[in-house]
């Protein structure tokens, strides 16, 4: 009897440290998505970036971020690893925050080029979402026609209709595996995976890259597509795309300097959150500005989210 009982004993201790690390405090999450939670309280948050599998998700479920960017635009589109990635996630969770998994927003290979582009492309889209991520962030976002085109493809048919909007592409039979991932039951999933914050309700977050000439000389129209959460300058290809080659970092010649400002004057006309790069120097005043999300390390969070004086767990 002593035998058995020091066994089940034995067993029982092995399985709890087998369990999740339990979220820190009394935090109850308000919502699936935490960028989406963060951002309603006027909070900035801050990314990091993978590509990986399963053990990759694993090791990522406790990071400092608020979310990752899952890099698709020039990594290997291996739909079988962001499945895995998102399962160890999940396997690796609760965050400190009590979330599920923390915020994953993929970039994709097919860019926004055009409206015939991504219609035709909009398979990847569905493909991406099912995998049970919570956003997507179109690169070279360039027409209007693109952006729309794009919404569209992340919608289910019986969405919520907003004028400008056709009817969502989203098929049934993609909300099995993703509602796992999210830990809800598939008749859940299919009425909360709609874009914020068209919809309230939705738990899809989605982004623009307005990051080269061509879609800047449109990003006053593409930002007022709805449906549209948050855009940013990609300093890198902008430069790239105006001859110059080493212009990612500050301080900017003017006509990069004009570049931002005019995506940042966007964003703030039609209510998205401008996504920038913060460094510990500066992340303060980024946030002043009206800076929303955060393209830099650890420690910038950290600075950012005390001066903020953010209350969720991280």
């Amino acid at each position: 009897m002593r035998k058995t009982a020091a066994l089940c004993g034995a067993i029982c201790l092995a399985w709890t440290a087998s369990l999740p690390a339990q979220p820190s405090g009394s935090y109850k999450p308000k919502r699936i998505n935490r960028v989406i939670e963060l951002l309603e309280e006027d909070q900035a948050v801050y990314y990091t970036t993978s590509r990986g599998g399963y053990e990759e998700g694993r090791k990522m479920a406790q990071t400092w971020a608020d979310y990752i960017n899952y890099e698709l635009e020039h990594g290997a589109f291996d739909m079988t690893q962001l499945r895995e990635f998102m399962r160890g996630l999940v396997d690796g969770g609760p965050t400190k925050s009590g979330h599920r998994t923390p915020t994953v927003i993929a970039t994709l290979p097919v860019t926004g080029l055009d409206e015939l582009t991504m219609r035709t492309n909009h398979w990847i889209v569905q493909q991406v979402l099912a995998a049970g991520v919570h956003g997507i962030l179109l690169c070279h976002a360039r027409t209007p026609g693109a952006v729309k085109a794009f919404v569209e493809a992340t919608r289910y048919p019986f969405a919520p209709k907003a004028r400008g909007l056709g009817e969502g592409l989203r098929g049934s039979g993609s909300q099995g595996y993703a509602a796992q991932i999210w830990g809800i039951p598939a008749s859940e999933y299919i009425h909360v995976a709609d874009v914020w914050p068209l919809n309230p309700k939705g738990e899809i977050f989605l982004g623009l890259k307005i990051e080269d000439r061509w879609a800047l000389e449109n990003v006053e129209y593409s930002a007022a597509i709805p449906g549209i959460a948050f855009a940013e300058w990609g300093p890198g290809d902008m430069g790239w795309s105006f001859g110059l080659l080493s212009a990612h970092d500050p301080p900017y010649p003017d006509i990069m300097a004009k570049a931002r400002a005019r995506v940042f004057a966007a964003c703030k006309a039609n209510k998205l959150a401008f996504l920038d790069q913060t460094r510990p120097d500066d992340v303060e005043q980024q946030i002043r500005d009206g800076v929303r999300i955060g393209a830099g390390g650890q420690e910038a969070a950290e600075k950012g989210r005390r001066f903020s004086k953010r209350r969720m767990p991280w």
